[in-house]
């Protein structure tokens, strides 16, 4: 096996890749919202996934490879406002939100091809595992890491002392509520 050093975001140094457990590596890939085309911009981002994944394999490692499929509730907006991606889409297109995610997360899987890019081991949908995102969320609210707006339930920031550390954010300040 040979050894993989990649750079640690967290501690900001080139570290050895090391399994945490035998010579088992997992990869999550954050795939895309299927409402519409996925574009170049948006496969930048799958083609550096595939040079990690050929990497991490090439140096003897076992991966698995997980990507979600978002066919559910992403809002329009980054400021967390307007309506829900897919529910635009579908009346753009005149599909159901069912068959439209399943026509793009299709059209996805093609572009992937073409672009000789492997596929995820495991492929999730959003919509599969709604039971354990309430759950998840259930188990923020308890310990007290949330607050709620007329919109929805939130991650408070300011409950987490070194939230923002891994992108550098300065936090400082920032009033409760506040949108990261």
């Amino acid at each position: 096996m040979t050894k993989l050093r990649l750079y640690d975001t967290y501690e900001r140094q080139i570290r050895e890749l090391v399994p945490l457990k035998d010579n088992d590596i997992g990869l999550y890939a954050c795939g895309p919202t299927v409402y519409n085309y996925v574009h170049i911009g948006n496969l930048r981002t799958y083609i550096f996934e595939d040079l990690l994944r050929r990497t991490i394999v090439h140096a003897g490692f076992n991966l698995k490879h997980v990507m979600n499929i978002t066919d559910v509730g992403h809002l329009t907006s980054d400021a967390d406002s307007g309506e829900d991606k897919m529910e635009v889409g579908s009346r753009s297109s005149g599909m159901s939100a069912w068959e439209m995610a399943e026509f793009y997360a299709r059209s996805f899987k093609e572009d992937l091809q073409n672009l000789n890019i492997q596929m995820p081991d495991i492929w999730c949908k959003a919509t599969d595992h709604i039971k354990e995102q309430i759950a998840f969320v259930e188990d923020l609210e308890a310990k007290g890491y949330t607050y709620r707006t007329t919109d929805g339930i939130y991650f408070d920031s300011c409950k987490l002392d070194n939230y923002g550390f891994l992108a550098r954010l300065d936090v400082e300040g920032l009033q409760a509520g506040a949108r990261v």
